[in-house]
């Protein structure tokens, strides 16, 4: 059953658009995450012992294998699946971990972050999910913080007229890309002229944590492997807004019970 579920999820993944209309789940409300569990009978793992996000802590030492990065341009569509925004990939890219491939299918994100780190949360999370050919998933999550403003100056003119030289972070590129086509309605699609490569946002260094644990939406799948990055990316506030604007609310599930599992590094 947990094979079919995992599946299942993974069909929901790779399909185009989640028609807004249709999701009768949401991030407030009586469609809120307190309720998903109850919804549908779908949903009944929303309310399991394994779930996501949570707050990644207490953590275990252990010899974590280097995760084989092989990613290459391929996100060619931006969709507005009202929930999230979401780049769909072709085949091509993927990860191996412990001796096994998992192919790159999506890379959404969510503000603020859902996974905390020693209790901090982030303003940005992206979440890059991967299938192997039996449809087990694992998830890349790399955090965003807004950048440290030592990149450039900018002149600035406030509403009295008075000018001032600020120091601003430098744009993340890969994110300025997407943005640039971002659909501001859910279940509008915009194709990318140019493909492009999730690994332009992978830290340099790729420590990570790893734990098991859920999709962080409905149906709220467990099984799923969670490959945290340590090392966190910069972005502007700028590039933060427009995102939260599109959703209109935050998209971020609330923090899950750790209960019997461990958080390795």
């Amino acid at each position: 059953m947990k094979k079919l579920l995992i599946f299942a999820a993974t069909l929901s993944f790779t399909g185009s658009v989640y028609a807004a209309e249709n999701s009768h789940w949401g991030y407030s409300g009586h469609q809120g995450p307190d309720n998903w569990a109850s919804l549908t009978a779908d949903n009944f793992a929303c309310s399991g012992k394994n779930q996501s996000p949570v707050n990644l802590t207490g953590f275990i030492e252990a010899d974590l294998e280097p995760i084989m990065f092989n990613y290459q341009p391929g996100g060619h569509e931006v969709i507005n699946n009202g929930h999230t925004i979401q780049v769909n990939y072709e085949k091509g890219s993927s990860i191996n971990l412990t001796g096994k491939t998992f192919n790159l299918l999506q890379v959404h994100f969510h503000a603020p972050s859902e996974n905390h780190i020693n209790g901090q949360s982030y303003p940005l999370e992206a979440h890059l999910v991967h299938a192997d050919e039996q449809g087990n998933l694992a998830v890349v999550a790399v955090m965003f913080e807004q950048g440290v403003p030592n990149k450039g100056l900018e002149v600035q003119t406030d509403k009295y007229g008075s000018r001032q030289v600020i120091a601003v972070a430098s744009a993340n590129k890969w994110l300025k890309n997407i943005w640039s086509v971002m659909p501001s309605k859910a279940g509008e699609t915009q194709k990318l002229l140019t493909m492009v490569n999730v690994a332009d946002i992978l830290p340099t260094n790729q420590d990570y944590y790893r734990f098991n644990g859920s999709l962080t939406t409905p149906p709220c799948s467990e099984g799923v492997q969670w490959l945290v990055m340590k090392k966190v990316m910069t972005v502007q506030q700028q590039q933060i807004d427009p995102f939260v604007e599109v959703l209109h609310e935050p998209n971020n599930r609330p923090l899950q019970p750790i209960n019997s599992r461990t958080i390795l590094q």
